[in-house]
């Protein structure tokens, strides 16, 4: 009893730390600080081939933290209240990328048991059974019966062979494709992924991304939509015309589906300087957006531009672990009106 007593001080003590590490670093009003945090899957269960990969009872798990550490508020009343001076103290929002299916089935649930509502932003070509063509890899080598991948028909000048006899191994080989073919023209990203995946000898067939109706419902339950692009390019890769035309068909298809206007944003792979840079933020506000996310860790000051908001999960698995490495990050310099 009397370990059991000592445990639970310490416990509360710890609880109390990070809430008042929080409240220091991210006070009330002019000089608050907003935490967007980032996600884009939670799965069913734990997947061996991405054991860090958050599933619903470590999603579970971080929304129970996040209630009692942080003030979670919708992003777009986020954006507007740390404009006008006026977040809460710990101030935090919830998003989502890409529009997996496993967000509406998975993570909207435990949301609605927690209270929190989440911005989720939904890459529309991909709606109704698309795949974005990352996952197809992920998936031909998760299903492929081979040891080693003869990837000489891909075209792939530095990945020839590959073996996949481990659960280690491929994940070092889903790692290096992935790598090798993100900044590909996307005619031959699509060719070389499709060529890995006949080299695999089982084509994927899992459906992983939203239905319209799913995107329906998420909007229907309180969530916020926001535009993601139509098939997720990196827009730095694109002539200006097609960027833009990514971002408004996107918002527009959304827009269509929700019956509401779509007025967040964010940036495909949303590192600053190489997968977007100044003129997409000047599109985005031409085309009615009102705020923009990137994948550039930090938190948000009052003095850091609406359309280069930068977001940080902390992927620890313990709850004081997590909780500290959220406070280290509102602890650091917020940045300043622009990156880029």
């Amino acid at each position: 009893m009397a370990a059991s007593g000592r445990l639970n001080k310490l416990l509360c003590t710890a609880e109390t730390m990070v809430r008042t590490l929080m409240q220091v670093l991210s006070p009330a009003g002019a000089r608050a600080r907003l935490s967007i945090l980032i996600f884009h899957r939670v799965l069913p269960v734990r997947d061996e081939l991405f054991p860090g990969e958050v599933d619903a009872a470590r999603f579970e798990a971080i929304c129970s933290w996040l209630r009692q550490w942080c003030n979670v508020l919708p992003l777009d009343e986020a954006c507007r209240r740390l404009r006008e001076q006026t977040l809460p103290a710990r101030a935090a929002a919830i998003t989502f990328d890409d529009g997996y299916a496993d967000n509406h089935d998975v993570a909207l649930p435990i949301l609605r048991r927690h209270g929190l509502r989440a911005g989720f932003f939904v890459a529309t070509g991909f709606l109704d059974g698309g795949r974005m063509w990352n996952d197809t890899l992920i998936e031909a080598i998760r299903a492929t019966r081979l040891t080693r991948l003869d990837l000489r028909a891909a075209g792939l000048e530095t990945v020839e062979h590959l073996d996949v006899a481990s659960v280690p191994e491929r994940r070092a080989a889903i790692d290096r494709l992935i790598k090798a073919c993100r900044y590909l023209p996307s005619l031959q990203r699509d060719a070389t992924v499709q060529a890995v995946a006949a080299a695999c000898g089982a084509p994927p067939t899992r459906e992983l991304m939203m239905t319209s109706s799913q995107v329906q419902a998420l909007h229907a339950a309180g969530m916020q939509i926001g535009g993601h692009t139509v098939n997720h390019p990196i827009l730095t890769r694109l002539p200006a015309s097609e960027a833009r035309e990514e971002m408004r068909a996107g918002k527009a298809r959304l827009e269509q589906l929700t019956q509401a206007p779509v007025t967040l944003f964010a940036y495909p792979n949303g590192r600053p300087g190489e997968d977007w840079v100044a003129a997409h933020a000047a599109m985005a506000e031409e085309l009615g957006f009102e705020a923009a996310v990137t994948t550039a860790w930090g938190v948000s000051s009052g003095q850091t531009h609406r359309f280069q908001l930068p977001r940080f999960t902390p992927w620890d698995a313990s709850r004081w672990a997590f909780g500290l490495r959220l406070a280290r990050n509102v602890g650091v310099r917020a940045p300043a009106t622009r990156w880029i």
